[in-house]
């Protein structure tokens, strides 16, 4: 055994060696809980929780029995319906005014990712008659890279801008650029 080791820790440690010490004020509590009470407590919690459960079932019960028996009787022109469906049928939806609510949320949102997903990766038009197209996004990209964004020059001819009258600057030859038509 090292002289640390015996000099801090000490297999004799008891109440005596524990009752020398300088400090009077401070203590340690003396008995512990005893372990049947806490049992008795955890048991009568055990029978506290099934009477309530058994207490609010019957009064849950109760409540429903007292709310389906002062029902109003139903209107007989009102028609059945089925309760727990949330499909609505075409005739039905049809009825309402647009904008109509969704009748299932997953495939038309699979639906319009997907019509998204084909433009994105697709040419077409979107306006033949001022020929307007949109082409492939990864194309779009590598024209920027080639080109470069378009930009104006600061000598810009009434023309290009609309509703403001810049004046060019003595020496610059104003120059006209066609904005291009691809989305």
């Amino acid at each position: 055994m090292t002289p640390i080791h015996g000099k801090f820790w000490s297999g004799r440690m008891n109440e005596e060696r524990m009752n020398h010490v300088q400090n009077p004020e401070v203590e340690f509590e003396h008995r512990d809980l005893d372990a049947a009470s806490i049992f008795a407590f955890l048991f009568g919690l055990a029978i506290f929780g099934l009477i309530m459960y058994f207490v609010l079932l019957g009064m849950y019960k109760f409540m429903d029995r007292y709310t389906q028996q002062h029902q109003p009787p139903a209107n007989p022109l009102a028609t059945a319906v089925e309760s727990g469906n949330r499909q609505v049928p075409p005739q039905t939806r049809l009825k309402f005014p647009e904008p109509r609510l969704e009748v299932n949320e997953r495939t038309e949102l699979q639906g319009f990712r997907q019509y998204q997903e084909e433009r994105l990766h697709s040419y077409g038009w979107v306006d033949e008659k001022a020929g307007v197209m949109h082409i492939p996004i990864e194309v779009a990209m590598q024209i920027v890279a080639q080109r470069g964004l378009p930009t104006r020059s600061q000598a810009s001819t009434p023309a290009q801008v609309p509703g403001k009258q810049q004046k060019a600057k003595p020496g610059s030859t104003p120059t006209q650029s066609k904005p291009s038509a691809v989305e």
